[in-house]
């Protein structure tokens, strides 16, 4: 039996070719957040998608943002987030965004978010990490490594709200649907 699942691994391995050739980086770190960067964007943007206009105003407890509140704090922290780790101005508009807007408002201005953060992050070195963020024309104390951190993590915590809302309203989220 054993053999033949050597045998087994060995064909698949032979039919899939070889892996992609590794190849470092000079920006492994800046390189790995833009990459998940591009994963994150897709899920959450697919999940304010997958949500029905109606269940925007859904929380599973009183204690939990709604989920067009939890969609306003995504647009606001890329928005601030993402501008400290490129160094480029807070759209104000976003600051004062309501979690009662439309559907396909919220749904906007989560792309245009992440289109901010795509542009913000297009340009950083791993050389630049060691440098202090500003966040909204303030000094924070903090390197942009922190922040590049901050806004993984934030995306990751993100993402699993909107999952968990989505499933709690009977809709598979993004990641767990079959590959078209």
């Amino acid at each position: 039996m054993l053999i033949q699942t050597v045998l087994l691994a060995a064909t698949l391995v032979s039919t899939q070719g070889a892996p992609p050739e590794f190849k470092p980086s000079p920006n492994p770190v800046s390189d790995a957040v833009r990459q998940v960067l591009v994963q994150q964007a897709k899920n959450l943007v697919e999940s304010a998608e997958l949500m029905p206009a109606d269940k925007y105003g859904y929380h599973p407890t009183d204690a939990q943002m709604t989920f067009g509140k939890l969609i306003v704090h995504i647009v606001q922290t890329n928005s601030i987030i993402c501008s400290a780790i490129g160094s480029l101005p807070t759209p104000v508009d976003v600051m004062k965004m309501a979690d009662t807007e439309p559907k396909d408002t919220l749904v906007g201005a989560i792309k245009q978010s992440f289109t901010h953060c795509t542009d913000a992050l297009a340009k950083v070195t791993d050389a630049q990490l060691g440098e202090e963020v500003s966040m909204v024309g303030r000094r924070t104390g903090q390197s942009r490594a922190v922040a590049l951190i901050t806004i993984a993590n934030d995306w990751a915590d993100h993402y699993s709200t909107a999952a968990a809302y989505l499933r709690l309203n009977g809709i598979l989220p993004p990641s767990a649907r079959p590959k078209k």
